[in-house]
């Protein structure tokens, strides 16, 4: 048995149908697309959500609510999941998203920023260089010997 020699089941592939091969192939002169309309020319065809014109439903259902453009996504991270990090480490935005992101619960997809919140006991000293930190979490991560750095506001998105 060799490469070249592999075969599929008999009866698991079937031949696709030709069509428009001649009137004697029963599916010829019009292929199987009827006579005249939109549908049998090349390049036929209506766009996805076409409703013949009728008012589409995306039109006709209301709009609700207020959807903000210029809102910030801020990734959460609260303290106890920095906590399970060695002593004497820096925590910065490049280091969390070079360990797995989903490790520490940033939601998927662009984010502007990382805050990181008090929930949660720390007792090993890290240095924190993120922007934006709560009181809550600057009290404990004081008391557990860490420090943190301040950071000027960068404009990147992930």
């Amino acid at each position: 048995m060799r490469l070249n020699e592999l075969t599929p089941a008999t009866g698991s592939r079937k031949a696709r149908k030709r069509v428009g091969r001649g009137v004697g192939s029963g599916r010829g002169k019009t292929a199987g697309r009827g006579t005249k309309g939109q549908n049998c020319r090349s390049g036929g065809g209506v766009r996805p959500g076409y409703e013949g014109g009728q008012m589409p439903i995306h039109r006709r259902l209301p709009k609700r609510g207020f959807v903000n453009i210029l809102k910030k996504n801020v990734a959460i991270i609260n303290i106890a999941d920095i906590a399970k990090l060695p002593p004497n480490t820096l925590v910065d935005k490049k280091m969390i998203l070079s360990i797995n992101p989903r490790a520490y619960d940033i939601k998927k997809g662009k984010f502007n920023d990382i805050k990181i919140l008090g929930k949660g006991e720390i007792s090993v000293p890290l240095t924190i260089k993120i922007k934006n930190v709560s009181s809550g979490a600057r009290l404990k991560i004081d008391a557990a010997g860490g420090t943190i750095e301040t950071v000027l506001e960068s404009r990147e998105v992930h």
